[in-house]
């Protein structure tokens, strides 16, 4: 299903929950046009939602609104970044990786990348405590997967004499305002050399060659973790939190039912952190355990 050209995306069974499929590189520029042609859809939609840019944080709609934090880096010059946005031991870590030889660089979405993605993705059936998605992935899944936005997108992979040890896929939204990392992943291996850091090192040096000024990373924290080692790299290669307004409009009774009860929210949203901190632990020691011998990430 689309809308004004866009690809939707409907998630739930008891609340339907409508959003481009792919927010963050993708905007609607009419959104009360859009919600026009949702509403008179023959299909069961309860929420629409959607956010603004992050060069356009300031809430300029009156749609029932809550804060979504993004993890955003604002580039002005590479040794802008290398010298005054990032502390002392993330610069040692992307001098560090050039020193043991890994050498960072823009590449084509070949044969060769995508086997080498393959390899990199079927290291570890673990990753950051929980059961990887893309392991054991065919080539040709893959390849359609990484095909997505070809136009807009930059890939870069780390190198290790000719072995692709990380790589990132950067997308640009289309008046190129921001970029972001839909993909950035790096094996556990050859952790020892900051491949990871030497890729978001490129991925600013790239932003900044093309003028764009902003670089995002999925989120900057997710539920109520106190501690999130993931949370503290980006902190570390300089990106910052920054809130952005979220619009979830309904478009049933049902819709306006759910928003007001907060069923349109994700569990580990509004569960308590010490139960969701005990479930994580008890997966990863779950998963550590069935992989026992098995280097995961």
């Amino acid at each position: 299903m689309q809308i004004a050209g866009k690809k939707l995306l409907i998630e739930g069974h008891l609340v339907r929950v409508a959003r481009l499929d792919a927010e963050g590189y993708d905007y609607l520029d009419d959104p009360e046009k859009a919600l026009e042609t949702l509403r008179s859809w023959g299909h069961r939609i309860d929420l629409f939602t959607f956010t603004q840019k992050l060069d356009d944080i300031e809430p300029k709609y009156t749609f029932p609104m809550e804060s979504d934090n993004t993890a955003v880096l604002e580039i002005s010059t590479f040794d802008e970044w290398m010298s005054k946005q990032i502390d002392f031991k993330t610069r040692n870590k992307v001098r560090k990786a050039t020193k043991l030889g890994v050498v960072v660089k823009e590449v084509p979405l070949d044969d060769k990348m995508l086997k080498g993605i393959s390899h990199i993705y079927n290291e570890t059936p673990i990753r950051q405590g929980r059961k990887f998605p893309h392991y054991k992935r065919d080539l040709e899944s893959l390849r359609q997967m990484k095909l997505t936005f070809a136009e807009r997108s930059v890939f870069i992979g780390a190198f290790v004499e000719d072995e692709l040890i990380g790589f990132i896929k950067m997308v640009e939204t289309e008046d190129k305002s921001q970029a972001g990392l839909m993909h950035i992943l790096s094996m556990v291996q050859y952790r020892d050399k900051a491949p990871t850091n030497a890729l978001i090192a490129q991925a600013v040096r790239s932003c900044a060659e093309r003028g764009i000024p902003r670089l995002f990373y999925a989120k900057f924290s997710y539920g109520k973790k106190l501690q999130d080692s993931l949370a503290d790299f980006k902190r570390h290669n300089g990106f910052r939190k920054v809130d952005v307004p979220r619009y979830y409009v309904p478009l049933t009774q049902w819709g306006r039912i759910a928003y007001r009860f907060g069923l349109h929210q994700n569990i580990t949203e509004v569960m308590p952190e010490a139960i969701t901190a005990k479930y994580r632990k008890m997966r990863a020691e779950w998963y550590a355990k069935k992989f026992a011998g098995i280097e995961t990430a």
